[in-house]
């Protein structure tokens, strides 16, 4: 089974705790603090696997989630970081992210790779926080959460070569002509309900991956009939091959059918328009093509290049071929069409985000949110007093005291910070 859009969830490793200990040596009185750090989380990657070509192994698995860090020991050992969790993908494959809409990857060569979700750092053992102040300090912190995404896959194929035509055309039977490939066909619309693939070696040996897209309607790029959802194939492709039904087997107009495929292409992305388009003139050993095809060419005008040919006698396909495999040979690789390349950087002004929000639930509650100050909660170890109290003078560095009094809060009220409540105390 063919799948190109996928929506999953992934979760990066959370760092390891940091720990508080003290050296007990034999002859060292006041050994002092010997707390490691907790090790890093393990990010999640994806990485380019050139061996896959669909994304069907996400639909029996959603969920991604990477180890954590290692906690820290005594003796000033450092806790070990964990691996990466690599997710191997097939080339082409865009990650966006679901809540923002970002555009977080686009991986089209092998090997490639990219972080996904960052993992959290490990936190501090109580060696760091030693000072000459406060030389046996009993202070570590938790690890830094990992960060959580829910991204959607779309896996946009990386053929050299798209055909796109009306249903019942001719496209899947020119690709099991021309290749290996074999595809349904039959003599009804929509026989091809995904994309095939197909690698074409013309007879001077060169060679090139088309793909056989499904049928293209009018009111594709709106969603109409099959193309809308695999219109995002054609965007890849360096050549376009447009397949026209010259036999008007279905009482269509040859120039009619060219016409409102363009137009779909044009208005899903206008730059396929700026593509190499060649156009196969299909099914020209049946009666009437030659006449249709003349007038086609007084239609269409100068411009393009038209190739009649018989996925049946095998006539004409070898010109075509070599057509292509030119065309090709003049484009780079290397292209990647979709993405426009600007070595350029461009520094833009993000502000910064709020450390902290206040709001009140209906029993008069008053509620901290805030992705700094959840952080900072989720690395304080509150089962040690000094902690405690180094959250406090976090809190209050950060102006929580004084805008809670501001919205007004007063001595005894409930304070509630993700799941857990505080009293507000003057």
């Amino acid at each position: 089974m063919f799948v190109d859009a996928v929506s999953i969830y992934v979760k990066a490793g959370d760092g390891g705790n940091g720990s508080a200990a003290f050296r007990r040596e034999k002859y060292v009185p006041k050994g002092g603090p010997a707390g490691g750090d907790g090790g890093n989380g393990g990010d999640i990657v994806f990485e380019v696997d050139e061996g896959l070509n669909t994304l069907m192994d996400f639909r029996y698995q959603r969920h991604f989630k990477a180890k954590r860090g290692e906690n820290g020991m005594g003796k000033g050992m450092h806790g070990k970081n964990a691996d990466d969790y690599v997710i191997p993908v097939p080339p082409g494959t865009t990650v966006k992210d679901v809540d923002t809409g970002e555009v977080l990857a686009d991986l089209v060569e092998h090997k490639q790779r990219a972080v996904i979700a960052k993992a959290g750092r490990g936190g501090r053992g109580n060696l760091k926080f030693a000072s000459p102040r406060n030389p046996a300090p009993e202070i570590s912190e938790n690890g830094e959460p990992g960060q959580e995404r829910n991204i959607t896959l779309e896996l946009k194929l990386m053929a050299d070569v798209g055909l796109v035509g009306y249903p019942s055309v001719g496209k899947s039977t020119l690709l099991s002509t021309v290749s290996k490939a074999k595809p349904k066909v039959a003599e009804y619309h929509f026989t091809t309900l995904s994309p095939n693939l197909g690698v074409v070696e013309t007879k001077d040996h060169r060679s090139f991956v088309m793909a056989d897209l499904p049928g293209l309607i009018e009111g594709a790029h709106e969603g109409v009939g099959l193309g809308y959802q695999f219109l995002r194939h054609v965007e890849r492709t360096r050549v376009i091959v447009h397949v026209v039904d010259m036999a008007s087997m279905e009482a269509r107009d040859p120039y009619e059918d060219f016409v409102t495929i363009n137009r779909e292409l044009e208005q899903y992305d206008e730059r396929l328009m700026d593509r190499p388009q060649v156009i196969v003139a299909s099914k020209m050993d049946m009666p009437e093509a030659e006449e249709n095809l003349e007038l086609f060419k007084e239609q269409i005008g100068e411009g393009y290049q038209i190739f009649p040919v018989s996925s049946i006698t095998r006539e004409g396909l070898s010109e075509a071929l070599f057509a292509i495999a030119d065309l090709l040979d003049k484009i780079p690789k290397d292209t990647t069409p979709i993405e426009e390349k600007d070595e350029r950087v461009v520094y833009s002004f993000k502000e910064e985000e709020e450390p902290f929000k206040i709001t009140r639930d209906p029993d008069g509650a008053f509620v901290l949110s805030g992705p700094k100050i959840e952080k900072l909660f989720h690395m304080t170890d509150f089962s040690r007093d000094e902690t405690v109290a180094r959250f406090s003078r976090q809190l209050r560095g950060m102006g929580v005291d004084d805008a809670l009094r501001e919205r007004g809060a007063k001595d005894g009220d409930t304070i509630r910070l993700m799941d857990f409540e505080f009293e507000f105390i003057e």
